[in-house]
């Protein structure tokens, strides 16, 4: 192939930012406040605009900014917290982490983020048994926004609190909203292979809520209160450093064109590989920033295609193999009443292709004629 073919070229992205992320982060060590300097606050300030949200706080990682909001709502044992199965492991850890339950709702096919129907008969189920339902965590799978429409209602109605993971839809978009505006807070994780990634672990939690913002301010300093010095709360050490701080500057400013570039990478995957596979839809009305690219391949052996793509130099990855409901640490949690048919039969079908806002249209047209190939001998069944 005549350029290197990478899953997510990192290295792609870094030399479109050149010198820029260089002198940023010499302006660090020059000026050598490492935690908590100026970047910290002009980034969030950046966040918050981009976001057109009001606040915007940063922290340690995606994981810590899902337990900020919780340790914020004050959950705990007795309280049960719905979010889907099929995910990653830091929806679920997050709950469980404060001796909470986390209740495993199931998912859309199409969408792969959280079934409103499940959701409804998880919550009835819920309340039959006198459990305490308080709140609900809906995933931004992939990079699209879930079906706010249907699960904000169900929360309204239910008197619950609803939080965004979007750890893989920062930059996403829902019905004219953007990710970060919805619900009463939205996560997310500047991991490097996100769409806005640092070069290290990072994340922030955005919000609307002002007494939500303040409390979680103080709970990533340990708790405090006025100054660092006074514990009002038992709060947790999650700061984003400097260094990735300045790094995020600077990506952010090429952000929105790298968000074209992905939807423009995913629409002509779309239009070649629409024949051979299932490929990903996108809800109407929303943007997806296209964390991963995701095929379902129902009736092949994926084992086998991904063989197949390897011979062809051309890497895959399989988000998630294992739903979260089968995981050995999360199995003896409750799950919703009908199973999770979808959750089990994604993991069993899907696999994702290499995305990112680099990747050139004789590269992807390289990736697509393997995949097709791989792809001959299975039948492909209709939706």
């Amino acid at each position: 192939m005549p350029e290197q073919l990478a899953f997510n070229d990192l290295g792609a992205q870094r030399r479109r930012l050149g010198r820029a992320v260089d002198e940023a982060i010499r302006g660090v060590l020059d000026h050598g406040m490492y935690v908590m300097g100026p970047e910290v606050a002009e980034l969030e300030r950046d966040l918050s605009a981009f976001g057109g949200v009001k606040h915007a706080i940063s922290c340690g990682n995606g994981t810590d900014a899902l337990s900020l909001v919780l340790l914020a709502k004050n959950v705990k044992a007795g309280d049960a917290v719905l979010c889907p199965s099929f995910t990653f492991a830091s929806t679920a850890e997050a709950i469980a982490g404060l001796g909470a339950t986390p209740v495993f709702v199931d998912v859309s096919e199409d969408s792969f983020n959280l079934d409103a129907t499940s959701l409804v008969s998880s919550i009835s189920m819920l309340k039959r048994s006198g459990a305490k339902p308080v709140g609900i965590i809906a995933v931004d799978l992939f990079g699209q926004p879930a079906d706010y429409d249907h699960i904000e209602e169900i929360a309204s109605r239910e008197g619950l609190w609803l939080v965004c993971d979007a750890a893989q839809a920062f930059g996403a978009s829902y019905k004219g909203r953007s990710v970060g505006s919805i619900g009463l807070a939205t996560t997310t994780s500047f991991f490097p292979a996100k769409p806005l990634g640092c070069y290290g672990d990072g994340g922030a939690v955005f919000t609307n809520d002002e007494e939500l913002a303040n409390t979680i301010l103080s709970l990533r300093m340990h708790g405090c209160g006025t100054d660092n010095y006074e514990n009002v709360r038992i709060g947790m050490n999650s700061r984003l450093d400097t260094i990735q701080a300045a790094v995020l500057i600077e990506k952010l400013k090429i952000f929105p064109a790298e968000i074209v570039a992905r939807n423009r990478i995913a629409n002509r995957y779309n239009e070649q590989l629409a024949d051979s596979a299932i490929v990903p839809s996108i809800r109407e009305g929303a943007i997806s920033v296209w964390a991963q690219y995701t095929l379902r391949l129902p009736g092949c052996d994926r084992g086998a295609f991904q063989t197949s793509l390897a011979a062809a130099d051309v890497p895959t990855a399989v988000y998630y193999r294992t739903p979260m409901h089968q995981q050995a640490a999360y199995r003896h949690f409750p799950t919703a009443p009908n199973g999770l048919p979808a959750s089990n039969r994604l993991a069993a079908e899907v696999v994702s292709l290499p995305m990112h806002a680099y990747l050139s249209e004789e590269v992807q047209d390289q990736i697509t004629a393997a995949v097709r190939s791989a792809l001959a001998p299975c039948h492909r069944p209709k939706r």
